[in-house]
C-alpha cells in the first residue's frame, strides 16, 4: 500500500508542474517533443529549476540539440506547455546569438550572450489593489500555449530562444521560486541591423532572494517586476 501511496504522490507532483518542449511557429506547433526544443532534465519529471547560481539556468538541458527550425524576422514564435503552465508567475522570452563559427547543436550559452525579447508580466489592479494568484493578474497562467514576435529588426543568423516560466506558489523566501525553462534552436532569416541588449548571463542575470523571486501572501503584494534586463525594444 506504501509503495503505490509514494506513486500515487510522484504523478500528482509530476502533474502539477510542467517543461516546454514543443516549438510554435506562426500558430503551429511541432508534431512531437523534442525536435528543435534541446530536451531538458525534466523531460520525464517536469521539474523546476530553484538554484539561480546553477548552469542549468541557461538552457536546463539532458542532451544536445540535433534540428533547427528556420523562422524569419517579425514571425510568431512561442512554445507548447505540457500539459500547462500550472503555477502563476511571469514568463519571459530570451534569444543568445550563435557565433558563426559555432555548431548550434553543441554550442554552449556561457557568458553574456542573452537579450530578452518579450515578457508576460503581471497585470496591476486598476486600483492599485492587491495582486492576486490567479490569472486576473498573470495572463501566462493556465496557457497551453505562450508566443512572442520576433523581433523585426534582430540581426539574420542561428539563435537559441529560452522560454522561461518563474513559478512563484511557494517563493515566500529566497530559493523557493521554481523557474520552468528550455531552448529551442532556430535560425532567422531577413533579419535587420538592430544591435540587441543588454546581453547578460545565466547564471547570473538573476541573485536568490531578489524581489521578482519573491512573492508574499501577507503582507499582499500591490506590485511586481519580473527579474532580469528590461526588453529589447529592437
Amino acid at each position: 500500500m506504501q509503495f503505490f501511496t509514494s506513486l500515487l504522490l510522484m504523478a500528482a507532483t509530476a502533474q502539477a508542474h510542467y517543461r516546454f518542449s514543443k516549438l510554435v511557429i506562426n500558430g503551429q506547433p511541432e508534431a512531437s517533443e523534442w525536435i528543435t526544443v534541446r530536451q531538458t532534465k525534466n523531460y520525464q519529471g517536469n521539474q523546476g529549476v530553484t538554484d539561480v547560481n546553477s548552469a542549468d539556468m541557461r538552457c536546463f538541458q539532458n542532451r544536445i540539440g540535433s534540428s533547427t527550425a528556420t523562422v524569419a524576422a517579425g514571425d510568431t514564435l512561442g512554445f507548447v506547455a505540457m500539459a500547462q503552465i500550472s503555477h502563476f508567475g511571469p514568463l519571459q522570452f530570451y534569444m543568445a546569438k550563435v557565433p558563426d563559427s559555432a555548431d548550434i547543436n553543441t554550442w554552449e550559452p556561457s557568458g553574456s550572450v542573452w537579450f530578452k525579447v518579450a515578457k508576460i508580466d503581471a497585470v496591476p489592479s486598476a486600483n492599485g489593489g492587491a495582486l492576486t494568484s490567479d490569472e486576473k493578474t498573470w495572463p501566462a497562467y493556465k496557457k497551453t500555449q505562450v508566443d512572442f514576435q520576433i523581433p523585426k529588426n534582430v540581426p539574420s543568423g542561428k539563435y537559441l530562444v529560452r522560454v522561461e516560466s518563474i513559478a512563484l506558489h511557494q517563493a515566500s523566501s529566497a530559493g523557493g521560486a521554481q523557474i520552468y525553462l528550455s531552448c529551442a534552436q532556430v535560425e532567422v532569416k531577413g533579419g535587420g541591423n538592430g544591435q540587441p541588449g543588454p546581453l547578460v548571463a545565466f547564471p547570473g542575470a538573476y541573485k536568490s532572494g531578489e524581489a521578482g523571486l519573491i512573492w508574499s501572501y501577507y503582507p499582499v503584494k500591490t506590485s511586481y517586476t519580473a527579474p532580469g534586463p528590461p526588453v529589447w525594444q529592437g
